[in-house]
């Protein structure tokens, strides 16, 4: 029923997250229609937790946190967030273009996709 996930990311600067998302993460694209694009995402999981506002959460998921942010660095990304142990996870934060932050964490908890 269902096959996929479509994630939508707000920003009042859209093409320069646009341009991260492509130059930065190498995600592919597809044209949606006058140069739209829709980015190829890496295989997702999806969590509900308990809450009372109804907000939503991003995280890019990676194997190696470590290797990860160096790799980002390398490619001048700023980590506003440094790494913390949550338990479930290893979690940091960057910089988005727009000023905004992207979590991004190597996992402790069993997952579908290392299964």
């Amino acid at each position: 029923m269902i096959n996929g996930v479509h994630v939508i990311v707000f920003s009042p600067e859209a093409e320069k997250v646009r341009a991260f998302i492509r130059d930065v993460f190498g995600m592919p694209s597809v044209d949606a229609g006058g140069g739209w694009p829709i980015f190829t995402l890496p295989p997702a999981e999806l969590a509900v937790h308990p809450g009372e506002d109804g907000r939503h959460e991003i995280y890019l998921m990676c194997d190696d946190i470590g290797a990860t942010l160096a790799d980002l660095r390398g490619r001048g990304v700023q980590v506003v967030k440094d790494v913390t142990d949550q338990g479930w996870g290893l979690v940091a934060a960057i910089a988005m273009p727009d000023g905004t932050e992207l979590s991004i964490y190597e996992p402790r908890h069993p997952s579908a996709l290392r299964s």
